[in-house]
């Protein structure tokens, strides 16, 4: 944690808790050393499904990330923020007709399509609005070796083309009047910590993607050979360390595509939680500790409506949340016990660590939760039992710039 335990403290005092605190120092930081590890030219993609919170995506627009987004409320964002545009890529598996053609309408002009039916829901609204837009064809090639915290492709799964369908005939690599090939987009896992497993992942995504352009016929302007980039969640810890990396990466990319320091193709990455999972914070209040049959709980005002690793859409993480007290000098030299964090919801489920080693604070005292800066308030389950949602408070040094709360509202259609 950046920001200090009497900072944190502090603006508990003033906003209350549950509270999110950013510090966009740590994202000048991450952003900084992902830049250096990869090679140079590339093009590097925030991806918004992280945190899209406005002042997050506009230090990162500033530093020269571009927007991937998956949807017109991410999109509206970048759109908020004064972000170009015209340099977003428009991801995801099911986009529709409506989303497309606000997205063209927006400025949007490069589109990852996933099948052939997505190209041609992109074609017809590019058609119709007589804008001319550009795609990169998103390839799900056959299993890759190594492990990965989550994997993306290499099973069948609902994300992009397998190879037996990226051949000459298929409509995905013609020009037309308003759509135009521009690459390939690849993404095989996320969340990587062992380098040598990274550099592994991505040698064989360039290896994948060189050999299918060759065979269709495509020649690649881009070519996004995604992330993996990988951060603790919820836990103490630094986010990874590539040294290897971007050497590996140049080798590689040297072998299977001679002109890409040239820019032809120019190789894209993408990152979310290795860009701002450092910079945020969640201070919460200790509402109760009790043992119950040998266990002992701690019972937070924070729980899984606040922070619960994507479980709403399917991303069960094992609870293993650390908490660190805030209580000033000598707060950190505690014994540790196996303790079970929980939150106020009223059902079992409701569980942020279980039967983990943690100092035991006192009723009323504030902890907080390292690196949920990615994956926390906009990954959580926010309407659930129709608590209050967090305040989001964002630090520049020592200064609050930004401080805000999310609401959830009932409208009339």
């Amino acid at each position: 944690m950046n920001a200090t335990a009497d900072r944190l403290r502090a603006l508990a005092g003033r906003y209350g808790t549950p509270l999110y605190v950013y510090q966009l120092d740590d994202v000048r930081a991450a952003a900084a050393e992902l830049r250096a590890i990869l090679p140079e030219p590339s093009r590097l993609y925030y991806s918004l499904k992280a945190n899209p919170h406005p002042r997050l995506v506009a230090e990162l627009a500033g530093l020269g990330y571009h927007a991937e987004i998956s949807s017109v409320g991410e999109l509206a964002v970048v759109e908020q923020v004064g972000a170009r545009t015209a340099d977003c890529l428009y991801t995801g598996p099911g986009k529709t007709r409506a989303e497309i053609a606000y997205a063209v309408r927006a400025g949007v002009r490069t589109f990852s399509v996933e099948s052939e039916a997505d190209h041609g829901r992109v074609t017809e609204v590019a058609e119709e609005l007589g804008a001319q837009v550009e795609t990169l064809v998103r390839l799900n090639p056959p299993a890759q070796r190594g492990r990965a915290g989550l994997r993306m492709a290499g099973a069948a799964t609902q994300f992009g083309v397998g190879t037996e369908d990226f051949h000459p005939n298929s409509p995905l690599v013609k020009d037309g009047a308003a759509v135009r090939p521009r690459g390939l987009h690849l993404f095989s896992a996320t969340n990587i910590a062992q380098e040598h497993t990274l550099i592994e992942e991505l040698r064989t995504s360039i290896r994948v993607a060189a050999t299918e352009l060759s065979a269709a016929g495509l020649s690649a302007r881009l070519l996004d050979l995604g992330g993996g980039f990988a951060a603790p969640y919820a836990q103490q810890g630094r986010r990874a360390h590539y040294p290897g990396l971007r050497a590996a990466l140049a080798g590689s990319l040297d072998e299977h595509f001679p002109s890409w320091r040239e820019g032809v193709p120019m190789p894209a990455f993408e990152s979310g939680r290795y860009l701002v999972a450092e910079s945020g914070s969640l201070v919460c209040t200790v509402l109760d500790v009790k043992t119950v049959r040998d266990s002992t709980y701690v019972v937070l005002d924070a729980g899984t409506n606040v922070l619960s690793g994507m479980s709403g859409v399917g991303r069960i993480l094992p609870p293993a949340a650390d908490i660190v007290p805030l209580s000033g000098p000598g707060c950190h030299d505690r014994p540790t016990v196996q303790v079970t964090v929980v939150g106020p919801l009223c059902t079992p489920l409701d569980v942020l660590s279980r039967a983990r080693p943690q100092p035991v604070p006192a009723v009323g005292e504030l902890v907080a939760v390292p690196n949920v800066g990615a994956y926390g308030a906009s990954a959580s389950l926010l309407g659930f039992l129709s608590r209050p949602t967090p305040a989001e408070v964002v630090l520049d040094g020592d200064e609050v710039v930004e401080a805000t709360r999310r609401t959830l509202t009932t409208d009339a259609l």
